[in-house]
Formats: structure tokens, sequence, C-alpha cells
């Protein structure tokens, strides 16, 4: 479990094609002082576990499964990536319940000065905006953020949940680009999206008479 509250920016240094999936090795002195074999580490949101580690850098594995759902295929030779170790219970929970599990890749739709912050958009398929609510928590590339807006498909629309373009809004404030990835992302560029695992749930135990009101075809992610 994670907080996604990023705790430093690693760098990748090696890509290796481990036949049938990826292992990467990334640099990140800082994160490593207390690390262990086997631990857990999210890497851009996605939970990777440790499997050989120095004072300066780690290797994950990264399996088909997890390339399917993430942006993780892309990554490249001295790319930065957004990194948290896990949780321990006597944490603050500084962010939301972020379980690294990606849910899905959305995209930079767009991306507009506001004051001192930066308001950007995403895009994902509209199955997912049962999962969004204004104010409700989303974590993008492991960054845990509030949603600022959302629509397209909204969860009050007879179409929510069906295919199609869904949207949501967040408020960047310069610190989280300062010190995460999202400060040089740009209009286009694909990112990993964990929905808020409580509304999952949430929808998991309504069942039928939430996907009642949820469209006519009864259809959902679950």
């Amino acid at each position: 479990m994670f907080s996604g509250i990023v705790e430093a920016v690693g760098v990748v240094d090696k890509v290796v094609d481990a036949g049938g999936g990826l292992k990467f090795r990334i640099n990140c002195p800082q994160i490593l002082a207390d690390a262990q074999m086997g631990e857990s580490i999210a890497v851009n949101g996605t939970c990777l576990t440790v499997i050989e580690y120095t004072e300066e850098w780690f290797d994950v594995e990264v399996t088909q499964e997890t390339l399917r759902c993430t942006t993780l295929g892309t990554l490249k030779e001295k790319q930065k990536v957004n990194l948290e170790k896990a949780l321990k219970v006597s944490d603050r929970l500084g962010g939301h319940m972020v379980t690294g599990h990606v849910d899905t890749v959305g995209h930079v739709g767009a991306i507009t000065e506001d004051g001192f912050s930066k308001i950007m958009k995403f895009t994902l398929d509209g199955k997912w905006a049962p999962f969004f609510v204004k104010k409700g928590s989303v974590t993008v590339e492991g960054v845990s953020l509030t949603v600022a807006d959302c629509g397209g498909l909204s969860n009050n629309s007879s179409n929510a949940g069906k295919d199609g373009e869904f949207w949501f809004t967040v408020a960047l404030i310069p610190h989280t680009m300062d010190v995460t990835t999202l400060g040089t992302i740009q209009v286009g560029d694909p990112v990993n999206v964990e929905t808020d695992v409580i509304a999952r749930y949430v929808v998991r135990l309504l069942g039928d008479s939430y996907l009642e009101n949820l469209n006519k075809e009864r259809e959902s992610v679950l």
C-alpha cells in the first residue's frame, strides 16, 4: 500500500529484455537507505518488487500483464520516474490509499496556466467514469491528486460507463511539479492512472442496484 506522496525521482539506468518481460535498473540512492530484497517500490505508480539492489540502484522485473496495463513499456534509459516505497503502519497517510495497481493508461489532453498553478486535463476510456467525482482522489504517475472537475461521460449521465472519452482535471502546485515528473509531461503523453480503490469497492458492493442507474446495458469494468 502507498500514499501517492512521491519520495524521490529516480533515473532509469538500464532496460533489459528479460524474455517475456522487461527488467529495469533504476538509480536513486536516496530511496535505498533501508532497502530490502523483495520489498515493494512504486515506479510511476506501479507496484514492483525489488529483486536486487546496491546503495545506488535497484532492479525490478515487469511482467507482460503489467506492460499491457501501464506505460512502463515505453520507458527509456535516462528517463526519470516517480518513486515511493511501501507505507509502514506508523506512516502518515499524506495522500490517499493507493494500491500501486494501475487501472488504465490515460493521456494528457490539455495543460492550462492558472495563476501559479497549472490545470492538467487527462482523457481516458469512458468505462472508468463511475470511479470519479469532483474533489475525489486519483493517482497519476504515482502522484496522489484531487479531481478538480470531470465530465464527458459524467456519473449522472445515462451514457456513463460506456465506451467513449471521459476526462478529468487536476490542479498542480509548483511544488508537485518540481518534485515529480508531472512538471515535464506534455500534451499527448500517456500516463498511468489508478482510480480510487474505495470508489471501486463501493461500486462493487452496490452491484446491480448501481448498474441499473448507471446505464441501460448494465455495463461495468468490474
